[in-house]
């Protein structure tokens, strides 16, 4: 695995586990472009394989997250494509967004510090936490100029937030800050910007604890159980959980059960049992 990922439109960062991703266009607000998104792509792909990466955090360079799609590359340029160039380059925003990031097999954090708009939703809602700086800026900005929030965007702030919220926000074009964005369940935690990487980082830590076979069972069977019936999702998360048992390198269920009934060493509800090789 090359020491270097990204550093263009991308840099990667690593920190004793943890993987500090961040979308670097600060001079456009981290706006994402058909460069961006093919190198997020690649990012993506080479850190699910590289063990230097425990949990990814995604956040923006300067005083952004991301301001969505950059509307010159992706609209005024595109006009002149044929519907299927358009397609295609439409297509590698969601492979990385929606797909690689939705489904990283390891825990992935976005790390809101500043301006998100339209497109910049899909990655925070496909990472499985997210925090912001308290004054950052979320805005779905659409319909001030005639369109819809497309890309799956509508689709996203229905999974996070309440129709009241959603849709009054979609509808208006108003901006709201990382503490609403919070208070509607947009985000997990919103702290003071001077706070934000040190409280990530203290999250990040927490799931780098964690048992990482676990980690990967319960994001992926989240996302999955919902598309089901209650009595599909019964039966789906029963396999799952025999499933974990047997791919489980570390046989986490066996040292817990251990320690908590034989050993009494700890209390699974007050926090994790002791990692033993």
């Amino acid at each position: 695995m090359a020491d270097q990922l990204g550093g263009k439109t991308v840099l990667v960062e690593f920190d004793q586990g943890i993987a500090w991703v961040t979308l670097n266009r600060p001079e456009k607000r981290n706006a994402m472009n058909p460069a961006l998104n093919t190198e997020m792509t690649e990012v993506l792909e080479a850190l699910e394989i590289d063990d230097r990466c425990g949990v990814l955090v995604l956040t923006g360079a300067g005083d952004a997250f991301s301001a969505g799609m950059d509307l010159k590359e992706f609209f005024r340029e595109s006009d002149r494509l044929s519907p299927e160039a358009w397609g295609q380059i439409a297509r590698q925003a969601q492979i990385w967004q929606m797909q690689r990031l939705k489904w990283f097999p390891k825990p992935t954090i976005a790390m809101v510090n500043g301006w998100c708009f339209g497109g910049g939703f899909n990655p925070v809602v496909s990472c499985d936490i997210a925090l912001a700086a308290e004054d950052a800026t979320f805005g779905l900005s659409e319909v001030n100029w005639g369109i819809i929030p497309a890309g799956n965007v509508l689709r996203s702030i229905a999974l996070k937030m309440r129709d009241t919220d959603g849709l009054y926000y979609a509808l208006t074009g108003d901006t709201f800050t990382g503490k609403e964005a919070a208070a509607m369940g947009l985000v997990k935690f919103a702290v003071p910007k001077d706070q934000l990487r040190a409280r990530t980082r203290e999250v990040a830590v927490k799931l780098l604890t964690k048992n990482r076979a676990a980690i990967r069972a319960i994001k992926h069977a989240y996302r999955k159980q919902g598309e089901m019936s209650w009595e599909a999702s019964e039966d789906y998360l029963m396999a799952k959980l025999d499933q974990l048992r047997l791919t489980d390198p570390d046989k986490g269920r066996a040292q817990g059960l251990a320690q908590f009934l034989d050993e009494k060493t700890y209390r699974p509800g007050l926090g994790g049992y002791e990692k033993k090789e």
